[in-house]
């Protein structure tokens, strides 16, 4: 028995339809951010919903810098700790994954992703912390677009001012104020080690400050910075 065509329609091609056309909202909304700042991220609406409920006046700690205004000690640090390659693949890093995927194999459970800071950035500005194969997979398509649109620099201006640095604290300019009283410009070597090693986890590290692990991991962080590469 054939299925009738606006079945057939409905079943098939208009999912994949739909699909295309969220696909070319993301490239189209990426290209608009090339030139102009992004306002807010899935990851700040989220937050601020989460955080509205137990208080409806709450809002953001979230101020916008340009690229040149950001301390190169916080640059150097996210790159060392997040992504040494970030300069030279072309937005996955495809040997990374593979090391994360063995050191979780030996671990038996998750404790190294492997996402670069274009990853990061995808999935902070439009998708979720849900994990799933799926969603994995859309981040990686966002991030090819981001790559293929934006420069380095511009891709890590955007991250370093949307990223989430603790409860309702998103960027580098907000996070060197909660965490320091400074500004996103003045941050010193040391400061910027602790913010880089926060990021994986920042609710946590924002209510374990004295963490020996966050200690440690920010002294090693300190040692890799010279050698990091900014775009």
């Amino acid at each position: 028995m054939k299925l009738p065509r606006k079945l057939l329609f409905w079943l098939f091609f208009a999912p994949v339809a739909l699909v295309l056309l969220v696909q070319l909202y993301f490239f189209l909304q990426i290209g608009w951010w090339v030139h102009f700042n992004p306002a807010t991220t899935s990851f700040m609406r989220q937050q601020r919903a989460v955080l509205q409920e137990k208080n409806p006046d709450f809002q953001l700690k979230h101020k916008w810098v340009p690229y040149q205004q950001i301390s190169r000690n916080l640059k150097r640090a996210i790159i060392a700790s997040e992504d040494a390659n970030f300069s030279e693949h072309e937005g996955v890093d495809w040997d990374a994954l593979q090391k994360a995927y063995e050191k979780n194999i030996r671990k038996g459970k998750v404790v190294s992703g492997g996402s670069t800071i274009t990853q990061q950035l995808a999935k902070n500005l439009f998708l979720s912390g849900e994990r799933s194969y799926l969603r994995k997979a859309q981040e990686f398509v966002i991030a090819y677009m981001l790559e293929f649109w934006m420069s380095k620099e511009r891709i890590f201006e955007i991250y370093l001012n949307v990223v989430e640095w603790g409860n309702g604290v998103f960027g580098a300019e907000a996070a060197a104020r909660h965490y320091f009283g400074t500004t996103a410009a003045n941050l010193t070597a040391s400061q910027a080690a602790r913010l880089a090693v926060m990021l994986p986890n920042p609710r946590f590290f924002d209510k374990n400050r004295g963490s020996a692990y966050l200690t440690r991991r920010a002294g090693l962080i300190l040692r890799r910075m010279g050698s990091a590469e900014l775009p």
